[in-house]
């Protein structure tokens, strides 16, 4: 049984979203400060639309934390949505005000406006969209910004980059890459309008996107996420739900736009013999401790049999381009099913930027996940002296 659920609520354009998150232990510090550091880089990136103009997100605290620290209880998080105030009547929850706008009746290609409709039996495909927008991954952000904080307490860090834009990409063999060159690369992350470690790789990205804009469509890409500071054996071998690469891919596909997820080298692997792509096991640094043993590589993401194996955790995600175009694709009318251009909702030309940090929240909610489901605890201090413990019986070989 998983420890961590959450649930988020709310439509692109209704009052508010919300969350709600249980299974973080009591007594971790916590602050709408802390939280909203992270809302706002996702908020961030050359390419968003005209709605990162209008909403500067600040998280609610509602439940589940008193005086600064958790108390065991679910957390519940509000976020306000500030274009509201244009949709009142639009998105209201009154029969009184049905009507007020007229419905939307041309699916776009790509994205949930077709089977959503047929499924839920609707005739306005804002039911739908509404609740499919990438909207939604504001409230994730701010849960995982939670789940975030709590790996801090045990040294695990989590961070992203973004490795293509269309096809202009930045090449990097991760492979090879330890603990402190990613650090590194999040932190040049952070100075790119596009989470691009690389300013003139950056600065291509962003021509990229200009030609887009210009000829009306939209980009997708790929980015890297990764934690560093994982202990050996988050996760499990024993049941298909367990293993942790397993529910990594599940967590990642599910963010709005994302069609591939690759562990470690992923598709490469497939390319190269048996010979080149395990990574070997060389003598532990301290003495017989076995969860200090050497790696001279990490082709396999920091995941084996389902299972951390004390090397970098990283993900390769590709985000396809982002289904509304200022240049309309074909469609339907679904009222007369008569040919007609897709609709055009206020959109990004591309979100890959934003996509990489809503890719941290979901990373650092499944590790912490798994984290709490090998540690257990329902106080800080109880999941600590579990962890310490365990620390202590791998030393010992």
């Amino acid at each position: 049984m998983f420890r961590l659920r959450f649930l988020t609520a709310g439509e692109s354009h209704g009052k508010a979203l919300v969350g709600i998150l249980e299974g973080i232990p009591a007594n971790l510090s916590l602050s709408s400060e802390y939280i909203n550091r992270q809302l706002q880089r996702r908020q961030k990136g050359y390419g968003r639309g005209g709605r990162m103009k209008i909403e500067k997100d600040s998280v609610e605290i509602l439940a589940g934390v008193r005086w600064g620290l958790t108390i065991g209880s679910p957390i519940a998080l509000y976020v306000q949505n500030r274009d509201w105030a244009n949709w009142q009547k639009g998105m209201s929850v009154e029969e009184a005000d049905k009507g007020s706008i007229d419905p939307v009746t041309r699916p776009r290609p790509g994205h949930a406006d077709l089977p959503g409709i047929i499924k839920y039996n609707q005739r306005d495909i804002r039911n739908i969209l509404e609740r499919s927008s990438a909207r939604e991954t504001t409230m994730r952000v701010a849960l995982g910004a939670i789940a975030r904080r709590f790996l801090e307490e045990f040294g695990i860090e989590v961070g992203s980059f973004v490795t293509s834009v269309g096809d202009v990409e930045y090449g990097v063999d991760t492979s090879l890459l330890k603990d402190k060159d990613l650090k590194t690369m999040a932190l040049k992350a952070e100075d790119s309008e596009l989470r691009c470690p690389d300013p003139e790789i950056t600065a291509a990205m962003k021509e990229r996107i200009d030609r887009a804009k210009e000829e009306g469509y939209s980009l997708g890409g790929r980015f890297v996420v990764f934690a560093t500071g994982l202990p050996v054996g988050l996760g499990s071998h024993i049941q298909y739900d367990r293993r942790l690469d397993a529910r990594l891919a599940q967590a990642l596909m599910s963010i709005q736009a994302i069609k591939a997820v690759e562990i470690g080298d992923g598709v490469r692997l497939s390319e190269l013999p048996g010979s080149e792509v395990m990574d070997e096991i060389l003598p532990p640094v301290d003495g017989t401790d076995l969860s200090s043993v050497r790696r001279p590589t990490n082709h396999g993401g920091g995941i084996e049999g389902g299972m951390t194996n004390s090397m970098p955790v990283i993900v390769r995600v590709t985000m396809k381009p982002i289904p509304t175009q200022r240049r309309p694709l074909r469609s339907i009318d679904i009222t007369t099913a008569e040919a007609v251009e897709a609709a055009y909702e206020r959109s990004d030309v591309c979100a890959v930027a934003a996509a990489a940090v809503i890719g941290e929240a979901m990373l650092a909610l499944v590790l912490a996940d798994a984290f709490l489901e090998k540690f257990g605890g329902d106080s800080m201090e109880e999941t600590k002296r579990n962890y310490e413990m365990y620390r202590k019986l791998s030393e010992k070989g």
